[in-house]
């Protein structure tokens, strides 16, 4: 009898807490949806209104420098580090079957199509989205955006628009820059630290890096640009209240940011390197 209540007993606390995790789970994707579905609205708002009537110059160069200009040394900075580190990391390794004169394809290839873009696109969703959504999430706190409602204003058209246009214009500039600072510090790293002949070096980055593969690296930065504006806007825009609410809008702007910069970094490159194939099929034999 005893053990026959103890089941009776611990099979509805087993029902219980299944039902509470299947309604949990259920919850977090209905919620996922209406995030997705709403901010897919928030985009079509801003597309319409870029459409329709572009912002005024003096709101676009405010942006800009915000963006691009003050953006620039820290993207230089990174992008230096990044070539000295992929010389480290990779010298050994090339050095131990003797191909130690070819690191500069190596390093220059791995910069142009993959890392400087994603580089520059982790700084700009760290030092600008998270201040977009911060500055947007403090404005809908302090009932600002209402104010530009009432006032006749569409906060779509003022604020997103020109952090958007400010965000996809101006990455590529700092993917080429992380991208020259890279190159310039992987050279100096491996010719004027290791002692690796630049002639060779030089020759063997002109011979596998292409212009698809610099090209490649600049489409998928308007992508990545694109994605840090809309999500840091979206998020500073349904800030909730109060100062812990701002921060949880920066926090989650940046990890959602980086989180999609990753994910479409994938399948782009899965389109691009099917397009490279379709364009090259001797290469797509060798593979």
């Amino acid at each position: 009898m005893a053990s026959v209540a103890g089941n009776d007993t611990a099979s509805p606390t087993l029902g219980t807490a299944l039902q509470r995790w299947v309604t949990d789970w259920g919850s977090s994707v209905v919620d996922g949806l209406v995030v997705v579905g709403d901010m897919a609205l928030f985009t079509w708002r801003m597309v319409v209104w870029m459409c329709t009537r572009m912002p005024a110059r003096g709101t676009m160069l405010v942006n800009f420098y915000q963006v691009g200009v003050l953006s620039l040394p820290v993207v230089s900075l990174t992008g230096t580090f990044i070539g000295m580190v992929l010389a480290v990391q990779s010298y050994y390794q090339f050095h131990s079957i003797g191909l130690e004169n070819q690191l500069g394809a190596v390093i220059n290839m791995s910069l142009v199509r993959e890392l400087g873009p994603v580089l520059a696109a982790t700084m700009l969703a760290g030092r600008v989205g998270s201040a977009m959504a911060a500055v947007l999430g403090t404005m809908r706190v302090t009932e600002q955006i209402d104010a530009l409602t009432t006032m006749g204003a569409d906060p779509i058209h003022y604020l997103v628009v020109p952090r958007f246009l400010a965000c996809i214009l101006l990455i590529p500039a700092l993917t080429v820059m992380a991208d020259f600072m890279g190159i310039v510090g992987g050279y100096f790293y491996s010719v004027i630290v290791l002692g690796i002949d630049h002639a060779p070096y030089l020759n063997h980055s002109r011979e596998f890096v292409s212009g698809f593969d610099f090209l490649s690296g600049l489409f998928k930065s308007v992508f990545f640009g694109g994605i840090i504006a809309v999500v840091s806007c979206y998020r500073g825009f349904n800030c909730q209240a109060g100062a812990d609410g701002v921060g949880r809008a920066a926090t989650a702007s940046f990890v959602h940011s980086f989180v999609l910069i990753l994910a479409i970094d994938l399948f782009l490159n899965i389109l691009l390197d099917a397009l490279y194939f379709a364009m090259h099929p001797e290469g797509a034999s060798i593979l």
